[in-house]
């Protein structure tokens, strides 16, 4: 399986990156800064998406099975910051958390259409698209429950032609972006941090999951519905 993965330096990202080439697969990662493996784009550039895919492509002779669309920033702004400030914070976020995402998606879409059809997207989410965020981070909130509607858009739109878009909402204690917000009960900060969701699970079992919303060639069916929330287009 050729799979490209986003924000692969750190985190989540790095993780499924470990994981997927340990069992087989090829697959190309991607950071802002880039490194010996990994490609460096800057998805605050409008030009960065489809730089990332072409090398990747390029890398992997051609074809690519799945895009994981990991990369994202978690910046606090106030609510009663300068409105210069403000829109500079939304403007970034959203950038870089949705719109840079939609733009693999379209990429992958129309690759996964001339080759047929068929092909895999996962869409990094969390759970701030479905219960909110702190006070200072309106923007992520805003970005995350936007990739979820994009996610249930394509997943509708393009199951027919075999391609299958999947969000996975991650736990907020366990995100890297938030390292350090939590102690050992969840509690820190803003009363929000203390509403903690459900954790990842059993680390076999979340691994079990990747390969399988990584899979061509299997149906596909969620043992942990609290962390992977959407669903492919005809099981809603």
């Amino acid at each position: 399986m050729n799979i490209l993965i986003t924000g692969a330096s750190r985190g989540i990202g790095a993780a499924a990156y470990a994981h997927l080439k340990k069992h087989g697969h090829r697959v190309v990662g991607h950071s802002t800064r880039g490194s010996d493996e990994l490609i460096a784009g800057d998805l605050m550039d409008p030009a960065a998406p489809r730089d990332i895919w072409d090398t990747a492509a390029d890398q992997l002779d051609g074809e690519i099975h799945v895009l994981v669309n990991n990369a994202g920033i978690y910046e606090a702004v106030a609510d009663n910051a300068p409105d210069k400030e403000w829109h500079e914070a939304w403007h970034r976020t959203l950038t870089v958390n949705l719109q840079a995402a939609a733009d693999l998606c379209r990429l992958a879409v129309s690759h996964f259409l001339d080759r047929g059809g068929g092909g895999r997207i996962i869409n990094i989410a969390s759970r701030a698209a479905y219960r909110g965020d702190s006070p200072r981070h309106w923007h992520y909130a805003a970005s995350k429950a936007a990739m979820v509607g994009m996610t249930k858009t394509i997943a509708r739109g393009y199951a027919g032609e075999g391609i299958l878009c999947f969000g996975v909402a991650s736990d907020h204690r366990r995100h890297p972006a938030r390292a350090g917000r939590f102690d050992r009960r969840g509690r820190r900060g803003h009363p929000l941090a203390g509403d903690r969701g459900p954790g990842l699970g059993d680390r076999q079992r979340h691994r079990r999951q990747w390969r399988q919303l990584c899979s061509l060639n299997r149906p596909w069916r969620c043992s942990s519905p609290r962390n992977f929330r959407s669903r492919s287009a005809g099981r809603e």
